[in-house]
């Protein structure tokens, strides 16, 4: 009863609205400055502020120390999702974060653990049967620190987009709409536009989202079927820790001092499609025996209880 745990809260419908707008404000706007700032402070910077090129950007401030002010902006963000929730909802970050009795941090490593072993194997597979389209890009201190930043800060970038999308959003519209299809197509949505910006889509072309809204739904389908966040945040997180540390490319968003650079042309290939249709389908098995998931229908497109029947079971 993950979308449930809402009611343990304050659900006022302008509660979520004002919280919605609270959130992407600190996120979008406030969480910004530090950014806008340091670019002021360098020359040519304003000119990149201005034009809205990463690239550009990236350049003026140096890759690593964009991708921090750049990760910084989720930072505020998260820090806005749990101070929303605490005092305007009132509502436990725990009841946000799980059904459980306390947070599994055990999900978290199993996920995070498994996602990153898949990812670095198929890194470098494709390494291996490809060496032609990759540079070895290692440089110490450069890599340091890209390493520094994105351990400390990348793991707070995706766990805000988690709190944010599969926890505040997911809860908030089970509550409205009373059913549990709606928040998990509606938030796997969102979660593909909100990457429409990205260097990747102007390269590839619109095919891509495919990617980005079938992992926003692959992860609203573990978050409803597991009954929290946990294995969402852990896969989150070694997803984009692994594309930072591993390879980078001219044209990607984590554009840094990775240990390989893609050096091949941008094509929109089944490799950006076998995660979605064959590997996300592999997961969900592995998790489902792992986690014991049962009554798939009912969780995924059911309908949400209401507060007295909830409050009933809870007790």
């Amino acid at each position: 009863m993950y979308i449930e745990q809402a009611y343990k809260g304050l659900i006022d419908n302008w509660r979520y609205l004002i919280g919605l707008l609270l959130i992407v404000g600190v996120w979008q706007f406030l969480g910004s400055f530090p950014l806008l700032g340091a670019l002021a402070a360098k020359d040519g910077g304003m000119s990149a502020m201005m034009s809205g090129d990463i690239g550009r950007m990236s350049e003026v401030l140096g890759s690593n120390t964009f991708l921090f002010f750049m990760l910084l902006t989720f930072v505020f963000g998260l820090i806005a999702v749990f101070l929303v929730v605490k005092y305007l909802h009132r509502q436990s970050i725990k009841s946000l974060t799980t059904s459980r009795t306390k947070v599994d941090w055990k999900r978290i490593f199993f996920s995070f653990f498994l996602w990153a072993s898949i990812s670095v194997l198929f890194v470098f597979i494709d390494i291996y049967f490809s060496p032609e389209d990759y540079a070895y890009n290692f440089q110490l201190v450069p890599f340091i620190t890209l390493a520094v930043i994105a351990i400390a800060m990348i793991p707070l970038q995706t766990s805000m987009e988690e709190y944010f999308m599969r926890g505040y959003m997911m809860q908030g519209l089970g509550i409205l709409t009373k059913n549990r299809w709606f928040p998990l197509v509606f938030t796997s949505l969102l979660f593909g536009m909100l990457h429409i910006m990205n260097p990747e889509v102007d390269k590839l072309g619109y095919g891509i989202m495919v990617f980005y809204i079938g992992t926003g739904l692959f992860l609203g389908i573990i978050t409803l079927m597991d009954e929290g966040l946990e294995l969402a945040i852990g896969f989150h997180a070694a997803n984009n820790l692994t594309a930072a540390l591993l390879v980078t490319a001219d044209w990607t968003a984590f554009s840094v001092d990775s240990l390989y650079r893609d050096i091949s042309e941008p094509i929109l290939g089944w490799d950006m499609l076998v995660p979605v249709f064959v590997v996300f389908p592999i997961l969900l098995i592995i998790f489902s025996k792992k986690y014991g998931w049962t009554n798939w229908k009912e969780k995924l497109t059911g309908k949400v209880l209401a507060e007295e029947e909830f409050f009933k079971l809870d007790n």
